[in-house]
């Protein structure tokens, strides 16, 4: 499997996903807005949870600024339903079980876990432009203070 490793300027690779609730969200729609498309292993987990929850406590600062937030990951919309109502996640979660999305970011492939090589979602963070294009990408993330890190990166 050939990780394709996005970079600034690239157009970002567009996509419908079901949210948790099985509506298509489609990155098209969100033209004309910057969009934080944030990819991670597995709801409800702790450290996904912690990720989104950075998320979460900062939406305000966020849709203030004309940024909006995607959480993507491999797991079914029913577990994602849990996780949102779970953690009051009012952000769209989206569903790519398939792992097609996932690997068209880079976000999937070979990843170190506790010193063995595995199979999975790479922790990956890309904000998207007003236009469609990659801004800023980020692979191999640390689920804490990476929420941080993007604000600062935004100028939030």
């Amino acid at each position: 499997m050939t990780e394709q490793r996005l970079q600034p300027g690239d157009v970002a690779p567009d996509f419908t996903l079901p949210d948790a609730d099985g509506n298509p969200v489609s990155l098209s729609s969100f033209r004309g807005r910057r969009v934080i498309v944030y990819f991670y292993p597995a709801a409800m987990t702790p450290g996904c949870t912690k990720e989104a929850g950075g998320f979460r406590d900062n939406l305000d600062d966020l849709d203030a600024a004309g940024v909006t937030v995607l959480g993507i990951s491999p797991d079914e919309p029913a577990k994602l339903a849990k996780f949102r109502d779970r953690d009051a996640l009012t952000f769209p979660l989206l569903a790519d079980p398939d792992t097609k999305v996932l690997q068209e970011y880079g976000a999937y492939g070979e990843k170190k876990l506790y010193g063995k090589t595995t199979i999975g979602v790479i922790r990956s963070t890309f904000i998207v432009d007003a236009d469609g294009k990659i801004e800023k990408a980020f692979y191999n993330v640390k689920a804490t203070g990476h929420v941080e890190r993007i604000l600062n990166e935004l100028d939030v």
